[in-house]
């Protein structure tokens, strides 16, 4: 078990670097639409490698361990001032960062963040006893149906047999056990009061794991928050809906991605 590993494109000029976060079960492959536009614009970009759930338990176990192991990779590429993205818990992540590190964060665009609903079910137990392995159709079925809107299979089958294989390592399945309890814990509002950076929240319509509704009512007292619903997408909108969703991105960087002088 390491902390994360990253892919770096420099990009020019002096604009904050643009990192993208790995999910709880997915790695950086997430977020390839919107790193591959950027880093052909020139944008400088990151994008972690690791799944959390592949992560010691100690730092998957902690929102604020896992920002600073996300800053650490900044460190290494000697990325200074970073815009984050990310999805799901990791949303929680850029939030906590936000507060934490005013002086590096200049910015935040959350999807699909926790802390507001009960856990999410993805078709995984953690008792071992439990019919539904992450292995296997059923298996499959169950997480396309938990994260996405539509019928399409926006995961290829080597991509969920790395899902399945991860999730078969009892550590794997502490740290996403730790990850989950620390979602519980978190604080949203306080943390969200601490944000001053520019920050916009994507969400699909239709996320089923962590549903819009409750997000919309609470950010609607944070009138600097932008906030962006899409349209036939669930918890994944940079995938099922990659060009819409990079296409925000970018408009949220064109107002909001240069380094103060």
């Amino acid at each position: 078990m390491t902390d994360f590993t990253f892919e770096h494109a420099p990009g020019d000029g002096d604009r904050p670097t643009v990192v993208f976060m790995s999910a709880l079960f997915a790695g950086g492959w997430i977020w390839e639409h919107p790193y591959r536009r950027l880093a052909a614009a020139g944008v400088p970009v990151l994008r972690t490698h690791e799944a959390i759930c592949a992560l010691d338990r100690r730092v998957a176990g902690s929102i604020e361990r896992l920002g600073d192991a996300l800053l650490s990779a900044c460190d290494e590429a000697g990325a200074q001032d970073v815009v984050v993205c990310a999805n799901s818990l990791g949303g929680l992540v850029a939030i906590d960062l936000a507060g934490r590190h005013p002086d590096r964060v200049r910015g935040i665009v959350v999807s699909g963040a926790p802390g507001l609903t009960p856990d999410p079910d993805v078709g995984l137990s953690f008792d071992r006893r439990a019919s539904v392995r992450p292995v296997g159709a059923e298996f499959g079925d169950r997480m396309m149906a938990a994260l996405f809107h539509g019928e399409e299979r926006f995961f290829t089958q080597e991509q969920m047999d790395g899902v399945g294989a991860m999730l078969l390592r009892p550590e794997s399945m502490v740290s996403m056990a730790r990850s989950i309890k620390a979602t519980r814990r978190y604080q949203v509002r306080p943390a969200l009061d601490e944000v001053r950076c520019p920050s916009a929240y994507v969400w699909g319509r239709h996320d089923r794991m962590t549903p819009v509704g409750p997000w919309l009512e609470l950010l609607a007292e944070y009138p600097e928050a932008e906030v962006v619903v899409v349209a036939d997408s669930g918890h994944i909108p940079m995938i099922e809906r990659a060009g819409e969703y990079t296409a925000i991105l970018e408009s949220f960087l064109d107002r909001h991605g240069r380094v103060p002088a």
